[in-house]
């Protein structure tokens, strides 16, 4: 019999069920905001919310509503996310960080290769591959993307992953918080000062929200999906056997992505899209979520504790040590601690932070430890990973099958 059936909510009652879950996507929000929920992201708060729902009996554990949120919403979240993503600005400006950032996209790649042979996850493997390797390449907006792009639709597997994702996440920034204590690892790398600020911190002040500009922000977002869909169903009109359907979310991205370095004057105009976007992403979250069986769910996370747990070890390794090593060498050539190539552990450390939790903590961390010099790049390259992560992310899905 359907789980659903014993559901206060019952899976027939969409309006009810997308109710209950933006109410869930608000609790998140909420937590959030208090000094005890800040502990663990929104994300966290409404991933867990969802699971106790689901499994006391408030809303179905399947539902059409569900589906909905993962044909309709997903794909327009994520040029809501790209609307500022800027490439010749990323490329311009991220400076040093941004090759901190090319160290960790292949740290992450690397780490999610070694990791799929040492420990065994299934027949979707190759699937749960990709998806890490995304969402550590740019945070949950590649997550979502590369689940919807390659049809994993395991809710437990899912739920599960989405824990132990955030939980080590948690664990590494707490990690790259504390290491700049560490006197010897600092002069292992160039010493600079990260006590500038510039310019683009002040562009970037809060603007107002209107209608005009919500509005025109959900329009791009729908026009970029559909443009996407169209050359999908174009290019899978011609003769060939490959179907151009795995490659919607990099249509997607590469469309979003034009007219904001372009145009960036024009799309700086619509603010909101990123917190429209962020909301869906909470929703998609707690949708996942309500698919979850506790018990399963408790059963499948330690194997998927040991695979993140190599991944990370793998990145960490590539972007330190071979930081290092960039360091030592341009120092050796140059024979100048301070020439244009060698790089500082904070700028390591913002982009890794970048990579692994996306750009809203590297600038946050930069913040807190003193480098307000870093907290632009922080933001570029993490948009970086918002662009290259679901296409590296489907990449390796398709590459390990």
């Amino acid at each position: 019999m359907d789980d659903s059936t014993f559901s206060l909510i019952s899976a027939d009652q969409h309006f009810a069920v997308l109710a209950a879950l933006f109410a869930i996507a608000l609790f998140g929000f909420w937590a959030e905001s208090k000094s005890w929920g800040k502990l663990v992201t929104g994300a966290v708060w409404a991933i867990l919310g969802a699971i106790v729902a689901s499994n006391v009996g408030l809303i179905p554990k399947s539902a059409p509503a569900y589906s909905f949120v993962f044909s309709y919403l997903v794909p327009a979240l994520i040029p809501l996310f790209l609307m500022q993503a800027d490439v010749r600005r990323i490329i311009g400006e991220s400076g040093r960080v941004g090759i901190g950032f090319i160290l960790a996209c292949i740290g992450t790649a690397a780490g999610a290769i070694l990791a799929i042979n040492v420990v065994d996850l299934g027949a979707r493997e190759a699937d749960l591959a990709g998806i890490f390797t995304a969402t550590y390449t740019g945070g949950s907006v590649n997550y979502a993307a590369v689940i919807q792009a390659t049809g994993f639709d395991d809710a437990n597997i899912i739920s599960a992953a989405t824990a132990v994702d955030n939980l080590m996440s948690a664990l590494f920034l707490a990690v790259l918080a504390i290491m700049p204590a560490s006197a010897w690892l600092m002069r292992q790398f160039a010493v600079r000062h990260h006590s500038e600020t510039t310019d683009f911190q002040h562009d970037e002040q809060e603007k107002p929200i209107s209608g005009l500009s919500i509005a025109a922000s959900l329009t791009f977002a729908l026009a970029v999906v559909a443009l996407a869909d169209g050359t999908i169903a174009l290019l899978n009109t011609l003769e060939s056997d490959f179907d151009f359907g795995s490659l919607r979310y990099v249509f997607i991205t590469l469309y979003a992505v034009i007219p904001a370095t372009f145009a960036p004057a024009t799309m700086a105009k619509m603010h909101g899209g990123q917190t429209i976007g962020l909301v869906l992403a909470f929703v998609f979250f707690a949708a996942i979520a309500a698919g979850a069986d506790i018990a399963k769910l408790l059963g499948l996370a330690p194997i998927l504790l040991a695979f993140v747990a190599i991944l990370l070890l793998v990145h960490g390794l590539v972007v330190f040590v071979g930081g290092m090593l960039i360091t030592k060498l341009s120092v050796a050539v140059t024979g100048r601690k301070d020439n244009g190539l060698a790089l500082s552990l904070p700028e390591l450390i913002t982009a890794s932070n970048a990579a692994i939790l996306g750009a809203t903590t590297a600038p946050a961390l930069a913040m807190a430890r003193g480098w307000p010099g870093l907290v632009t790049p922080g933001v570029l390259v993490g948009v970086a990973g918002y662009i290259v992560g679901t296409p590296l992310g489907i990449a390796i899905a398709q590459a390990m099958q």
